[in-house]
C-alpha cells in the first residue's frame, strides 16, 4: 500500500477554490447550553446540499481529475460508502454529467439509499464484510469507472481539510477540534489544515464504543482490530483501521474520545432541542464526547456536526428519549 503523506495547506486552499460553487461555507454556531465548562461551537456540515461534509472531498477529487486527466472520467466514478460519500460523489458527478455508482453495506439506512438514487447514482448493496473489502482493496470487480476512495485519497482529504481552514478563519481562538472518526479522512484532513495554520491546536477523533479501532490502536501503539456492532451510528466506526491511514492518524491526531450509544442519542436530542439542528449518529459523536467532559481543559472547542442524514423513525425514537 502506498504511503500517504499529510495534505499541505496549499492542497487544501486549492481544493477550496475548486469546490467554491459546490459546497457551502457552513456556519459555526455556539451550542446553546448554560452548564458547559468550555465554549462549544458547532461546525454545521449537516447543512451541506447533501446533508454531509462528503461533498467537499468527493467534489474536489473528481474536479482535480477533470483538471489533469479528464479521460479518466469517461466511464464515470464509483465509491464504497455507507451513504454519505456516495451522496457526495453522486452530487458532484451530476454537475459534470458523468455516471456514478456506489457499493453500500447491507445495513445502510434507507434514507441514505433513497438519496443516493435520487441523485442519479446506481446502488450496489453487498454484505458488510464484502463492502469492507472494497474499501481495503480500493476496487470492486464489475463496476466501470474510476474508484474514488472515501477515505485514503489525498484529494478527498484536501477537500475535507477546507473545514479546518474555515474553523480557524472564523474562530481563531479555538484550541481544540473534535471530529467524528470513520476511516480517518475527515479528521486527518482537518488536522493537517488546522495545524498548518495554528500548530498548537489539538484535534481529537470521536468514536462510538461499538466500533472504536482507533482508540484501541492508540492505546496499544499499533493497529488493533475490535468487535464491530452495527448501530444507529452508521456513518462512522469500523472493526479495524485502514493500514495506510494509521501513520497519519497517529501523527496528526491528539487522541480518540470514545462515547456510548446512550451519550450519542442524548447529544442528538440536545442538538434538536437547544439549537434546532438535526444530526445523524456520526454527526453527534463529537458533541457527545465534549458534553461528556472528554475534551476537558480546553476553553474553546469546535465540534464537527458531520451530517444530518438520519431515518425519520430512528430520529423519532431518539427524540422520544430512547436508544434505537
Amino acid at each position: 500500500m502506498k504511503t500517504l503523506e499529510a495534505v499541505s495547506i496549499n492542497d487544501v486552499r486549492a481544493a477550496a477554490d475548486r469546490i467554491t460553487d459546490l459546497a457551502l461555507r457552513t456556519p459555526l454556531v455556539r451550542l446553546n447550553v448554560d452548564d458547559a465548562q468550555s465554549r462549544i461551537y458547532l461546525k454545521l456540515e449537516n447543512l451541506q446540499p447533501i446533508g454531509s461534509f462528503k461533498v467537499r472531498g468527493a467534489g474536489n477529487a473528481i474536479r482535480a481529475i477533470r483538471a489533469t486527466n479528464p479521460d479518466d472520467l469517461a466511464d464515470g466514478v464509483y465509491t464504497a460508502s455507507a451513504g454519505n460519500m456516495a451522496q457526495g460523489l453522486a452530487y458532484a458527478a451530476r454537475t459534470l454529467g458523468i455516471p456514478c455508482s456506489a457499493v453500500v453495506p447491507d445495513h445502510a439506512p434507507q434514507t441514505k439509499l433513497d438519496a443516493i438514487e435520487r441523485l442519479g447514482a446506481t446502488v450496489v448493496k453487498v454484505p458488510f464484510d464484502e463492502w469492507w473489502q472494497v474499501i481495503l482493496s480500493h476496487s470492486f470487480d464489475g463496476l466501470p469507472g474510476r474508484m474514488i476512495h472515501p477515505v485514503s485519497n489525498p484529494d478527498v482529504m484536501a477537500g475535507n481539510g477546507t473545514i479546518g481552514v474555515e474553523i480557524l478563519e472564523d474562530l481563531p481562538e479555538v484550541d481544540a477540534i473534535v471530529v467524528p472518526y470513520g476511516g480517518g479522512g475527515l479528521s486527518c484532513g482537518i488536522a493537517a489544515a488546522a495545524k498548518a495554520m495554528k500548530p498548537e491546536v489539538k484535534v481529537y477523533a470521536a468514536e462510538i464504543e461499538t466500533a472504536a479501532p482507533l482508540a484501541a490502536s492508540l492505546k496499544a501503539g499499533e493497529p488493533r482490530e475490535v468487535n464491530y456492532t452495527p448501530s444507529f451510528v452508521d456513518g462512522c466506526g469500523s472493526k479495524s483501521l485502514l493500514a495506510e491511514m494509521w501513520p497519519l492518524a497517529r501523527r496528526l491526531l491528539d487522541g480518540s474520545l470514545v462515547v456510548s450509544l446512550q451519550q450519542t442519542a442524548r447529544a442528538i436530542r440536545l442538538l434538536a432541542e437547544r439549537n434546532r439542528i438535526i444530526a445523524e449518529g456520526a454527526g453527534a459523536v463529537a458533541v457527545a464526547a465534549t458534553r461528556a467532559g472528554k475534551a476537558a481543559g480546553h476553553a474553546t472547542i469546535a465540534c464537527i456536526v458531520s451530517g444530518g442524514n438520519i431515518d425519520a423513525d430512528t430520529l423519532a425514537v431518539i427524540l422520544g428519549g430512547e436508544v434505537p
